[in-house]
């Protein structure tokens, strides 16, 4: 495990930066034309919709995922993330982007003050890594690093950040513990190639 990297000037903005960048990937969508937009759409309304048989497996590719979270981006601040991508491994997803945190912050109608604005404002390059482990119906999403600016944070340090400051700030938000997959989805096979969805009973 890499050792984890916090400069004495950071600590007390890394519980506003992980929350900020937590927030973007909880957005609503446009509208898009792209085929790869309309195969994904279409594919998670057939999962949605109940419309699958049991034991059918549903391919969503890592150009369709790419391009439902451009519009997740979209959707929640056009003006503070920028070229976010997706990136799939054994198991694994990375996201990436370009993210103005006080421009978040700002669209989420919590604008910061004079000293935050300070250490928040500017676009910094983000990554998120977690692995995601399925089976019978349920899911856990455990979040493994966080980088901003390239500093890492990860191992104990990011548990501490996750359970006291972004389970606090969204109590809703399932981390390192199982959530329900619903719509008969057994489990998901995730391959840096593309995201397979096995349907149940």
């Amino acid at each position: 495990m890499a050792t984890s990297v916090i400069g004495c000037g950071m600590n007390k903005r890394i519980p506003a930066l992980i929350s900020a960048t937590v927030a973007f990937f909880a957005a609503p969508l446009l509208p898009d034309t792209s085929l790869a937009y309309r195969a994904a759409i279409h594919k998670v309304s057939l999962i949605e919709h109940d419309q699958l048989k049991a034991g059918s497996r549903v391919v969503l590719t890592s150009a369709e995922l790419n391009a439902y979270a451009r519009q997740q981006v979209a959707a929640v601040a056009p003006d503070g993330v920028r070229d976010p991508k997706l990136e799939l491994g054994d198991g694994t997803a990375t996201a990436t982007a370009l993210i103005d945190f006080g421009k978040l912050r700002r669209a989420g109608g919590n604008p910061p003050g004079a000293i935050l604005s300070y250490l928040l404002d500017g676009e910094r390059p983000v990554s998120i890594t977690a692995r995601i482990h399925s089976s019978q119906g349920t899911a856990t999403v455990d979040v493994q690093q966080v980088a901003i600016s390239g500093m890492v944070i990860e191992g104990r340090l990011l548990d501490f950040l996750i359970h006291n400051y972004l389970m606090e700030a969204y109590p809703a938000a399932k981390v390192g513990e199982p959530f329900a997959l619903g719509h008969r989805i057994e489990r998901l096979d995730v391959q840096p190639s593309a995201v397979g969805i096995v349907i149940g009973r």
